[in-house]
């Protein structure tokens, strides 16, 4: 593996920066994610239940003790229950848009590894070709043993980049459709509180 990298050429350093760094904030988003989420069917019944025989301070003390958007979410609209339905439900807008905030940082950083990685592996497959002709220009005549380094140096960069990218592209894919998933139930969630606490006439007029 060491050979391959090293005749690969200076081109593998970089390429080796964006591996690393990719898996780091893969795993790290993976984390992150897998903290924030719950069982957004079973946290919800919690609330409403909480909301019927305790109230709205009671509902809100779980929400503080439960991690995730989806709590922060419900915990915004229950605070400014006591001041109408316009307020609850501009809080809820607000927090939701922090929290997807929350939800997508660091993609960036993962969409620009999956675009870069085979650009410089790409780059590296010139580089390899340039070697090579300039060794045939040199001497006049094609001798495989002779252009055989460049062309190697092209197809092991080219190689890497997309090992690279491929992997990193495959943890941007899911995260994405978490995220996704995870902004529709926040979105259904949180109308049904606000319907709840409707009919249960809890939202000050």
């Amino acid at each position: 593996m060491v050979h391959y990298f090293n005749k690969g050429g200076f081109l593998m350093f970089p390429l080796l920066g964006l591996f690393v760094i990719g898996i780091a904030f893969g795993i790290v988003k993976l984390w992150l994610l897998m903290r924030a989420t719950i069982n957004s069917k079973k946290f919800f019944s919690k609330i409403t239940g909480t909301l019927e025989k305790e109230g709205v301070k009671s509902a809100i003390e779980i929400c503080e003790k439960t991690r995730g958007p989806l709590a922060a979410l419900i915990h915004a609209g229950l605070e400014r229950a006591d001041r109408g339905l316009s307020y609850v439900e501009r809080a809820i807008e607000n927090e939701a848009a922090i929290q997807l905030g929350h939800l997508e940082r660091g993609m960036v950083w993962l969409s620009t590894i999956i675009s870069v990685a085979p650009m410089l592996g790409f780059l590296g497959t010139v580089q390899g070709m340039i070697i090579a002709f300039e060794t045939i220009a040199k001497s006049n005549d094609i001798v495989p043993s002779e252009v055989a380094g460049g062309i190697s140096t092209a197809l092991l960069t080219t190689f890497s980049g997309l090992a690279i990218a491929i992997p990193i592209q495959i943890f941007y894919n899911y995260f994405v459709n978490k995220v996704d998933g995870m902004v529709v139930e926040m979105e259904d969630y949180s109308n049904k509180l606000v319907e709840f606490l409707i009919d249960k006439d809890m939202i000050a007029r």
